[in-house]
Parts: structure tokens; sequence; C-alpha cells
């Protein structure tokens, strides 16, 4: 084509603030350098085989098609029990349970589905990557408030101060992702409180569900009756069967609100690959693989934070997800994503900085381990990080 015809319109961004991500930036530099990559939140070890098996069945049964379109429903009902097995509330499987392709898509369709040009919505920071975006994608506006420094508790001083006549919804996540905080069962009746007259939703990305430790039970939106009423409550099977890359996921929501999220679900992905629906149904079956995981995990946590004692890093608490975070103010000068650069080319070890998860940069000398990997690979990291 001749060059003065060949050119691509200019297209104005939506996203100006978005660049290259800091997972992808750090996973980048910890491949180059060869480094233990314990930034991104991912497992390195394989699902068990029983699932892998009842995917292959439901392939090789010629399941194979479009599903309907709010997913299988022997995979809704599925959900539905586990709900209401655990948490005390009855979810309808027909009218209140979706399957979407992973949890960051349920968010953004939950968001997509709530949110309009002028609303705002009070996102808890420091928080998972994509709440912002999708919110400013929403044409809404952001409102970040703080969780306490340090201790990373909800102050409800603040989120009752950021609440306004426009405030449409607010978004949670607990188990928490980057601080590894959870909310106890007073938070949760302390927010369902500061809500009841109010007409705000609640977004509750509960991804971690199944990974809170040392006997604590994690407080769903599930569990109270004012904030089910208003939640969307989102997980991920991902996260629980170690199959992050299968990006399967599901939201919880009264019939009304479930309604309103199925149209923006239906033109956004249509529905979720079939086989994998029916196998994750067919797995569901045992309740074993998620009511061990707390263990499962809790001994990973407890194998790195032994190795973490030898250095002079001062470990902040894990309560559940699969992260550790580590104070260097007596390792480092450096501010944190300057460290976590030179950790990863100097140490050999891949840590995110949390300073990334504030849209002020907001830096606090903490970083971020992910410790769902083999212990073989715990242990090289831990290794290394002795030189510390």
């Amino acid at each position: 084509m001749n060059s003065s015809t060949e050119r691509t319109p200019p297209l104005q961004t939506k996203l100006p603030a978005v660049g290259t991500t800091i997972f992808t930036v750090m996973s980048a530099l910890a491949a180059e350098k060869g480094a233990v990559n314990l930034g991104q939140g991912f497992p390195d070890f394989d699902c068990d085989p029983r699932l892998i098996d009842a995917v292959t069945e439901a392939m090789k049964a010629g399941l194979n098609q479009y599903p309907p379109m709010p997913g299988v429903p022997a995979l809704r009902a599925a959900v539905a029990a586990k709900m209401e097995t655990l948490y005390g509330r009855t979810y309808d499987a027909a009218t209140e349970i979706t399957i979407t392709a992973g949890a960051t898509q349920a968010i953004i369709t939950a968001i997509l589905a709530a949110v309009r040009p002028g609303d705002e919505v009070i996102v808890l920071e420091p928080c998972y990557d994509s709440y912002v975006p999708n919110i400013e994608l929403a044409g809404g506006t952001v409102v970040p408030v703080p969780l306490v420094p340090g201790s990373f508790r909800p102050d409800f001083a603040k989120i009752a101060a950021a609440l306004t006549s426009k405030t449409r919804a607010i978004i949670i996540n607990s188990p928490h992702n980057p601080s590894a905080t959870v909310w106890s069962r007073q938070d949760m009746l302390s927010l369902q409180e500061l809500l009841a007259p109010t007409d705000v939703l609640v977004i509750s990305d509960e991804v971690y569900e199944h990974m809170v430790f040392d006997g604590q039970e994690h407080q769903s939106a599930a569990r109270f009756p004012g904030l089910a009423a208003r939640s969307f409550i989102v997980s991920s099977f991902g996260k629980t069967y170690h199959v992050t890359g299968w990006k399967v996921g599901y939201v919880a929501a009264p019939a009304a609100l479930t309604a309103e999220f199925r149209k923006v679900h239906q033109f956004n992905v249509f529905t979720v690959n079939t086989p994998v629906q029916h196998g994750l149904a067919a797995y569901m079956a045992d309740p074993l693989p998620y009511l061990q995981l707390p263990a499962f995990y809790q001994r990973k946590r407890d194998l790195f934070r032994q190795g973490l004692a030898r250095t002079k890093f001062k470990i902040l608490p894990s309560q559940g997800s699969y992260f550790q975070c580590v104070d260097i103010s007596q390792v480092s000068e450096l501010d944190e994503s300057d460290f976590c650069q030179w950790l990863t080319r100097e140490i050999g070890v891949a840590a995110i900085p949390l300073s990334a998860f504030y849209g002020n940069g907001f830096d606090q000398r903490v970083v971020r381990f992910c410790f769902a990997k083999k212990d073989e690979t715990l242990k090289a990291a831990l290794e290394r990080l002795a030189r510390l």
C-alpha cells in the first residue's frame, strides 16, 4: 500500500493512566535474571489429576458446544449448595448464580451493570489493580479510601465520610490482596450498619475465601442478610483449585441484581467454556479439596515465615490469601519499587511493591511475596533471601 494512504487513525485512550503493569515488569525481569518468582499470584504446582480427568471426560462426552448463558446448571447448583452449607444463605441456582470467565470478568461486569457516568465507587486502598480501571471504563468516579496503614484494617469513620448521595457501590476484598488481612465478623457488621440507610451496592471480592488461617472463619457477605441483599459476591475456581489459567469464576447476587448482571455478561463474554464447567461440577461433589485448602496453604505460609524469620525483614501478619507482606525498613533505604528490582537482580527473588496497589503510589516500605509455590521453590527463595 502507498505510504501516503496508509494511516492509522488516532485513538484517544480511555485509560490514560494505565501502562505496563508491575506484574508484567517483575515477571519479565525475574525470567531475564533467572530469579525465583514470588511476585505474581499463581501456583507453580499442578491441580488434582481428578479435576483434569473430569474435564477430559466432559470433552470426550461431546460437551463442547455453547452452554446456557448463565452457566451449566449443575455447576450453578453446586455453587449454591456450597454457599448454603458454608454461609447459611440460600441462593437460587437458576436466578442468582452466574458462572463467569474468571473473577476479573465478574468484577468488571458487575461494575458495568451498576455504575453510570457520574456515580461514585469507593475502593479501599491498597486494592487489586483491576478495580480502578473498571470503574473508569464505566464512566464512574473512583473514591479511594485508605485502609489503616500498617494494620490494613478498614477505617469505618473514613468510609462513612466518603459516602455521598452519588455513591453507587463499594468494593471490598477479604481475604485481602495484597495485605493478607481478613475482615472480622465485627467489620462486616459495621459495614452492614453503615450501609443500611443507603442504596449503596457492595461488590465483595472473595476469591481467597478458602484460604483463611489459624482457625478463623471466612466472613462472606452472604452470612449477613443486610449485606447479601445488596451484594455481588465474587469468587474464583482458579484460586481454589490451582487452575488460574482456566479463568472460571462465579457471582452470587439477589435475582434483581443478577438480572442486570446477566444483561451485561451476555454481551460481554456471552458464556464460559463448557467442558471445564462440567468438569468443575463433577469435581465439586467432593467438598474436601476446598475444606482442606486452609491447612494446605497455612503449612506453606508457616514454612515461608520460618525462613523469613532468619532475615532482617519485619514479617507482617498473614491471616488469609496466599500472600505474605514484609516491611523492608531494616533491610534497605530504597523505595519499594526500586527495592523489588534490586531484590530480583541482586538476590534472585521477585516480589511486588505495595505502592503498586495505591492510585497515588503511597510507599510505606512494604513488599508482597506469594507463597503459592512448591516447597522446593519456597526453600530456594529462602536460601537466597537468607543473604539479607
